[in-house]
């Protein structure tokens, strides 16, 4: 789903056949003014969506831009100004809002967790945690905080996690399978990531993927084990750590000398920055309205 869609089908949810509350209480010929401001700290992130809401609502609405996607903001700032219609702005407020907050969030949650990872190599993956046919905007607002992406979706790489594992019936059937596809797609570009349990998979990861496999993924390996891990491969794959990793212990996981972290949390469980989108009084402008 790209872009308009979202945005088109937000405002059918939203909108519906009319706002109501507008056409009751308001002319629907006033102009007006709003100003969108940031009421917390953090990295901003959504302006092109909200530039697209408001052209939707109302091609003539007016939108200057003060602040830019991965600037960092406080409270009290200025993002934008809109002028023109006081229904359309009132129409495309809370969907502005409701973007701009959220995918903020995303990009100053993502930028705290790579902040902690300073003076490090070990880079931030997110995961396919998102909410659904909002996946694009999520990784686009990772990317704004610092992060990095994982695969996108199950099509543009393999990754073949403890459930693929155990409905194959193991490891070695597992990589078999892989000798398969590699011998039938020798032009594939597609990237193959393996997630191990225990030193046990790690090992026979070993002995058999060394044509096959690009990353193993070290799944719930505690700090100790991961840095054994680690050792173990010794770069001959791309390494990855996933599952119980914080803010708190992040720096902790990233020093074993692991490649990658993964963290969900980035798209499932970060804070929105808080703003509002607020009418600026006639008094304060000279100029015609």
């Amino acid at each position: 789903m790209n872009l308009d869609e979202i945005i088109e089908n937000a405002l059918k949810e939203d909108i519906g056949d009319g706002d109501i509350t507008s056409l009751t209480i308001l002319r629907k010929d006033i102009p007006g003014k709003a100003r969108l401001k940031v009421k917390d700290r953090g990295i901003l992130a959504g302006i092109p969506v909200a530039e697209k809401i408001f052209q939707k609502v109302d091609s003539s609405l007016n939108v200057i831009i003060f602040k830019q996607d991965g600037d960092r903001v406080k409270s009290g700032d200025i993002v934008l100004e809109v002028k023109g219609k006081i229904h359309s702005i009132l129409a495309a407020e809370r969907l502005v809002l409701n973007f701009m907050q959220r995918l903020s969030g995303i990009a100053t949650f993502t930028s705290q967790v790579v902040t902690k990872l300073k003076g490090l190599n070990t880079r931030v993956l997110d995961t396919r945690k998102t909410t659904p046919n909002l996946r694009e905007l999520e990784k686009y607002a990772v990317r704004i905080g610092g992060g990095m992406n994982h695969r996108m979706g199950l099509y543009d790489m393999m990754l073949i996690k403890d459930n693929h594992v155990d409905f194959a019936g193991g490891m070695i059937p597992v990589m078999i399978a892989l000798d398969k596809y590699k011998a039938a797609h020798r032009k594939s570009s597609v990237k193959v990531e393996i997630e191990v349990r225990n030193f046990d998979e790690l090992t026979e990861v070993m002995k058999y993927g060394e044509e096959l496999v690009d990353r193993i993924m070290l799944d719930n390996f505690t700090i100790e084990d991961l840095t054994d891990a680690v050792a173990i491969i010794d770069g001959r794959f791309e390494t990855e750590a996933s599952g119980g990793i914080q803010l708190s212990n992040i720096r902790k996981y990233a020093e074993t000398g692991v490649d990658f972290v993964s963290v969900g949390a980035l798209t499932h469980n970060f804070r929105s920055l808080d703003m509002n989108l607020k009418v600026v009084p006639k008094s304060i402008f000279s100029e015609d309205w």
